[in-house]
């Protein structure tokens, strides 16, 4: 298979690092995948690695360029793993907080998706959704309350069901919140989906603060009804300002790390975007995305020292 090159004039600003990361399955690098990755940026050095916590390579030293960005994205979708650039000259300790979405993103499902399962309605629910973090509802609060209100009636104990059967973490999430909290950053859960989630993962994950929507209950049924100030784009990115003040930091020294188009604004403003597993208007706008690798990825992106 042959892999495109990147003319060893465009590196001559050592300004970045590409990192190449991938799945367990793909550690350690073959022989063949090492030679394609030399060949990316002839003449740049080139660490491998074998740890699986660790990435496959860095080539070190290279320039950020259109050209190197579409070359890497060839590579990337060539060989299943995820090529990203990071400026060479930053490290995780900088940073002060990890702000994160909920819903296909720290964890696997849309809990509202599965909550209408419950009452026969997830296709329905899933539809709009989607449409939703595609970015083809432009009005989330619309998308939100259309999706709630088709669970008006239905049992709230479905809410713990989802917890306990159907919730589950993403891939690496658990060893990405480890490794960010040792280093002493701070944790931000910030969602379009619902308190009753968000506040059992704050437990269970030591996070710091969390911000979700509250569902109205009444005599052990759902109304229908959010209660509140709606938690949409615009609400999400005031709250990572919020939580990084509170801790003493600017958005510039947050992570953000989402899929949809509803996490955007706050990637906007983020230090470092991380688009994960994420929509395709997301990947194109977010600082760097996870296609494979897990959320512990995240550990990867920085030189030690």
């Amino acid at each position: 298979m042959s892999v495109a090159r990147i003319p060893q004039d465009c590196h001559f600003i050592m300004t970045h690092d590409l990192v190449i990361l991938g799945a367990p399955a793909s550690l350690p690098a073959s022989d063949a995948l090492q030679s394609a990755i030399r060949a990316l940026v002839p003449g740049a050095p080139v660490t491998f690695c074998a740890d699986t916590r660790a990435p496959i390579a860095r080539i070190a030293g290279v320039t950020d360029s259109p050209a190197l960005r579409a070359v890497a994205a060839t590579f990337a979708q060539q060989h299943r793993v995820d090529a990203v650039l990071v400026d060479s000259t930053r490290r995780l300790a900088d940073f002060k907080l990890v702000a994160m979405d909920m819903d296909s993103t720290l964890i696997t499902i849309e809990c509202i998706d599965e909550i209408a399962d419950y009452c026969g309605l997830k296709a329905q629910v899933s539809a709009i959704t989607e449409a939703a973090m595609r970015g083809e509802i432009k009005d989330f609060n619309e998308s939100l309350t259309r999706r709630v209100a088709l669970l008006k009636g239905l049992e709230a104990n479905a809410l713990e069901k989802v917890y306990e059967e159907r919730l589950q973490l993403s891939p690496g999430a658990q060893t990405m919140l480890r490794g960010v909290q040792a280093l002493g950053l701070r944790t931000l859960l910030v969602s379009g989906g619902f308190t009753f989630f968000t506040d059992r993962l704050k437990a269970r994950l030591n996070l710091d603060v969390t911000r979700a929507n509250t569902l109205e209950i009444v005599d052990g049924r759902l109304t229908g009804r959010v209660l509140g100030e709606i938690v949409n784009a615009e609400v999400k990115a005031r709250t990572v300002a919020e939580v990084a003040a509170q801790f003493g930091a600017t958005p510039s020294q947050a992570i953000v790390m989402g899929d949809g188009s509803n996490d955007l604004q706050m990637m906007a403003i983020a230090g470092l975007s991380v688009a994960f597993r994420a929509k395709p208007v997301v990947r194109e706008k977010a600082s760097v995305a996870f296609n494979h690798v897990g959320l512990d990825g995240l550990l990867s992106l920085f030189r030690d020292a």
